[in-house]
């Protein structure tokens, strides 16, 4: 029997190669729509998670019919709400974290450093808002990301109608250290963050359009007890991982804040105070 020379050899290892590398990219190709459609729901289950609404017995689409995907222009001088239709984006397939990877869809962070070892951003992103029966808003959903010790945790943090309280947070992406940052991912620890005030009171009476608020929530060194100073303020910290702790309150100040969603937040306010009754006006309708 004569032996395959080296020539055979390498042309049956080519044509293997081809072969193999033709269905990989078939496969690739053929379930890039099931594998898009799999992060959309991955991502609408977390958004009803955090906003304390989703039931693993239902549907995620059909629950996720009360969220209204709203889109925020950051790049303006104050993030804003913009026309998605003016902008040429479609809410169902734009993915915020994609562009923030791509040079003219994203911007620098500002100010620089604000947003520890992220350089950009993206330019446009989505805020998700859920409404009452009556129309009135009852709490928003907002994406937040920043870098912990070893990975760019990707969130979202609710927050009531009031601007103010928040009402859950959850991290769905991160790589953080099992068993140590990764406890981000602990509802035990998530649990302890419904009900905290993201800013201080005082503040938030003096805000105004070129005015906006500060935000004082964080994750404290240790345990938070009732006693604590400021303990509305303050979320336990991550035992043994202090660098994503303080990462974590890094990203949620900056999201939170001015240069990110302070503005949104600011007119979500308004709009409150302009639907809601004053207690004198209240007592002058019951007296009517």
């Amino acid at each position: 029997m004569q032996s395959e020379s080296p020539k055979q050899t390498m042309i049956v290892a080519a044509c293997l190669c081809l072969v193999c590398s033709v269905l990989v990219s078939t496969a690739a190709v053929v379930l890039r729509p099931a594998q898009q459609i799999q992060k959309t729901l991955d991502i609408q289950r977390n958004i009803l998670k955090v906003a304390g609404l989703f039931d693993e017995g239902r549907s995620v689409a059909s629950q996720f019919k009360v969220v209204e995907p709203v889109l925020i222009e950051l790049a303006a001088k104050r993030p804003q709400i913009a026309d998605p239709s003016e902008e040429g984006i479609d809410l169902k397939t734009y993915d915020p974290q994609k562009a923030a990877k791509k040079e003219h869809d994203s911007i620098q962070v500002n100010p620089p450093g604000a947003l520890p070892q992220i350089a950009r951003r993206e330019i446009y992103t989505i805020a998700y808002e859920i409404r009452k029966d009556d129309g009135h808003l009852d709490q928003v959903i907002l994406p937040i990301y920043g870098k912990g010790l070893w990975s760019t945790l990707y969130g979202f943090i609710a927050v009531d109608a009031d601007g103010q309280t928040i009402r859950g947070i959850t991290f769905y992406q991160h790589g953080e250290t099992p068993g140590l940052g990764g406890e981000v991912e602990n509802p035990d620890w998530k649990a302890l963050w419904p009900g905290k005030s993201a800013f201080d009171a005082a503040d938030l009476k003096k805000a105004s359009p070129d005015h906006l608020p500060i935000p004082t929530i964080q994750v404290a060194k240790g345990h938070v007890t009732p006693e604590t100073p400021q303990a509305e303020h303050k979320v336990d910290g991550l035992s043994g991982a202090t660098i994503t702790s303080n990462g974590v309150t890094s990203l949620v100040r900056y999201w939170l804040g001015p240069d990110g969603f302070g503005s949104y937040l600011y007119q979500l306010r308004a709009e409150r105070a302009a639907t809601t009754p004053t207690s004198s006006a209240a007592e002058g309708d019951s007296n009517g």
